[in-house]
């Protein structure tokens, strides 16, 4: 507590954290014990909701946010556009004296009725059927936010069609958490295991983000429109110094990393590490893992809360996975792991993995589902961002693979030959210094250039781009574990030597999937050929990617365990190449705009003064050399920057000919994507030789090293 009076008086962190949110301990105070002790079931257990509980809930909820000051609830929900959506209604209620009384029924907290049709549907819905439902996630709490003068009670929620079909990422995430569960606490059945009641996944998300200064986005119809620069020559310094990585972090940006973490504290988000990335003006945020759902919500709320209150401290929060071209893009770390109910971390190998069986057995099932359903898997993170990035020697290739590292690799090759034995010691760590603790070294190093790492006791899957919404990875995942623990389950379940037919079944997995391990360099194009002679998929790009997820096989492991429905499959497999093309169209037209209307004629004007200079020269009788080569150039360049808009124009007007989602997506990655390269490449060129004063764009030294 501040000690100057004129100073607001400040929680302390342990009273701040979850205070806007109605978590346990509101609940436990607000309801009713019995009524709290339904709640908790559902929650906990997974069973159904009570209905009869719904009215005092939603008084309990309505109380407590009024006294926050809340006049209004919302539905919460994720819909297939990637960012999130909310209707506000109010909590005042006429009377019939004219008055207002302040209602929020348990019809109201539970069930919400948007406009389905205003939203992605891949043709579920047409414009004519308009009906959908929100329907409130027990599992995640709701939460007080205040957006300028209001404040509001937020209610995550799942968003359906009428007729029933997810038109959300949530949704299929909640029905892979119940399939997860169910096959994973099969198999511990049958291994033994009759204490822990359900297993469910835990999510940390890392996110990285770029700041840049407020003034350069009014200059900048690319930052703008697109999310990052279609346009701009490489500055004279970049990442090479390596000295943004862990650096000492700006004032200016501290300042606005303590905002950012007391505002995702009061929300519940135990944001926890902070740092500056690789790239000038890039910087990173991680939590401590939650489960998976409430995860996603809260990943959700920070980049949100990033791009608030960046403005707040006159910044540009840039979330775009590749916002400048020539240094690193941002990525989103996905910490997966599993979890029981009773404290068991299922992936924590322990001190003797060799012999741990339930860790092996859960490991195998990991290595099983990635090998198998990699195309799945990488079809999960593709998007349009993401193609500047995977495979650019600064995030991992779009060839998925796992890292192991030598501890647990030398298990598998000992498994593999018929039995794992022992296991691999960290030791200690010597730095011959007297004065420095002797430090214990891990098993293994880590891998940062690998898609699928495993990193001590969870697996980061380091694919996902940093603006999309994690719902998918981990439905994905969630899902094809799913699938291999249920093939475990069937093999071992009423075996009489359990022990004996999983080292039987391990052995035959690690035999299988041996291909799917690589612990080098990921980066090499010699590891391009090795996973080639491996079969292992090499998706380039996000189209490919999109298709991948309607192969027979992928389909059908989401369709089995009720992840996504037949119908669903196919929608969502529109609505992405439909995405895709919007993005790319968004693009394309914002660079037609830019050239036309500021480079073009700031380059003629540039050349304009040249030739009038030359002519200066040449009357005061000096052959003025330089200039007309350099006139020269700005000629040849604007001649070419002419045609390559041209050709542009034409590239954009044949994908949009197309009717069909799958032909006009390849269309703009085909036809288009080239045409922008080639602008793209004029203009950037020609930027270093025109004067700074009549370039009519903030250049890439003065966005990433101003503050």
């Amino acid at each position: 507590m501040s000690c100057n009076c004129c100073q607001e008086t400040r929680q302390s962190l342990p009273e701040m954290f979850g205070s806007n949110v109605f978590n346990d301990a509101a609940m436990r105070a607000r309801l009713p014990k019995n009524i709290y002790k339904k709640l908790k079931s559902t929650i906990d257990d997974g069973k159904e909701l009570d209905p009869s509980i719904a009215d005092i809930v939603a008084n309990a909820m309505k109380d407590w946010a009024i006294e926050k000051g809340a006049t209004h609830y919302c539905h919460w929900f994720q819909p297939m556009t990637g960012i999130t959506a909310e209707k506000h209604d109010s909590f005042i209620s006429p009377t019939a004296s004219g008055q207002i009384m302040m209602e929020f029924s348990g019809k109201e907290l539970t069930q919400g009725e948007p406009d389905a049709s205003s939203f992605p549907s891949g043709g579920i819905r047409a414009t004519f059927e308009a009906r959908g439902y929100t329907v409130w996630d027990c599992t995640s709490p709701v939460f007080i936010k205040t957006d300028g003068s209001n404040t509001t009670l937020f209610i995550p929620t799942s968003f359906a069609a009428y007729t029933g079909e997810a038109l959300d990422k949530k949704t299929p995430l909640l029905r892979s958490m119940e399939a997860l569960n169910a096959q994973a606490v099969r198999v511990l059945r049958a291994l033994g295991n009759h204490t822990s009641k359900r297993v469910t996944a835990t999510l940390g998300g890392e996110q990285e983000y770029f700041l840049i200064d407020q003034q350069f986005i009014g200059k900048r119809a690319d930052l703008r429109y697109a999310g990052r620069t279609l346009f701009g020559a490489p500055p004279p310094k970049g990442q090479e110094m390596e000295d943004q990585y862990f650096g000492a972090i700006h004032e200016r940006v501290a300042s606005f990393m303590a905002d950012l973490n007391e505002a995702l504290w009061k929300l519940g988000i135990s944001a926890k590490t902070q740092h500056n990335e690789v790239a000038p003006a890039q910087h990173e945020l991680a939590p401590v893992y939650a489960t998976v759902n409430i995860g996603v919500d809260h990943n959700q709320l920070t980049m949100e809360l990033m791009q608030r209150i960046a403005r707040q401290h006159d910044f540009i929060c840039v979330l775009h996975e590749k916002p400048f071209a020539g240094v690193n893009g941002s990525g989103k770390h996905n910490n997966w792991a599993l979890g029981t109910d009773d404290g068991i971390n299922l992936l924590n190998p322990g001190a003797t993995p060799h012999d741990n069986m339930q860790f092996l057995v859960f490991l195998f099932a990991v290595i099983r589902a990635v090998h198998k359903y990699s195309s799945l898997l990488r079809s999960s993170v593709a998007t349009p961002g993401n193609d500047h990035r995977l495979g650019a020697n600064e995030a991992p290739p779009a060839i998925v693979s796992i890292f192991l590292g030598d501890q647990l690799t030398d298990i598998l090759q000992q498994i593999k030959k018929g039995g794992a034995s022992t296991s691999k010691q960290g030791g200690k760590l010597q730095l011959g210094v007297t004065t420095l603790p002797v430090t214990p070294k891990d098993t293994t190093d880590r891998n940062r250039t690998s898609p699928f790492a495993f990193t001590g006791n969870k697996f980061e899957f380091r694919m996902p781009g940093s603006s999309q919404s994690l719902a998918g990875p981990n439905f994905v995942l969630n899902t094809i574990v799913a699938e291999t623990l249920s093939e475990i389950a069937d093999h071992i379940e009423g075996a009489k030597d359990v022990a004996g037919r999983v080292q039987l079944l391990l052995q035959k997995y690690a035999k299988e999937h041996e291909a799917i391990v690589f612990n080098g360099d990921n980066y090499t194009e010699a590891w391009i050929k090795e996973a080639k002679k491996r079969g292992l998929p090499n998706i380039r790009n996000c189209v490919d990617g999109i298709h991948a997820m309607v192969e027979p096989e992928n389909a059908k492991v989401l369709i089995k365990h009720g992840t996504l429905t037949e119908t669903e499959v196919k929608s969502r497999h529109e609505i992405l190449l439909e995405n895709y093309a919007k993005i790319i169209n968004i693009e394309a037209k914002t660079m037609l705009q830019m050239a036309k209307r500021e480079i073009l004629p700031a380059v003629m004007q540039f050349a304009a003064e040249v030739a009038n200079g030359i002519n200066a020269i040449k009357a005061a009788g000096v052959k003025p050399e330089t200039q007309a080569r350099l006139l020269k150039k700005l000629n040849t360049d604007i001649s070419a920057a002419a045609a390559a808009v041209e050709e542009l124009e034409a590239a954009v007007a044949q994908a949009t000919g197309h009717a069909h989602a799958d032909k006009k997506a390849e269309c703009y990655r085909d036809v288009v994507v080239p045409a922008m390269v080639a602008l793209r490449k004029i203009v950037d060129g020609v930027e270093p030789v025109v004067d700074a004063a009549v370039w009519p764009l903030p250049t890439y030294a003065d966005m990433l090293f101003y503050r």
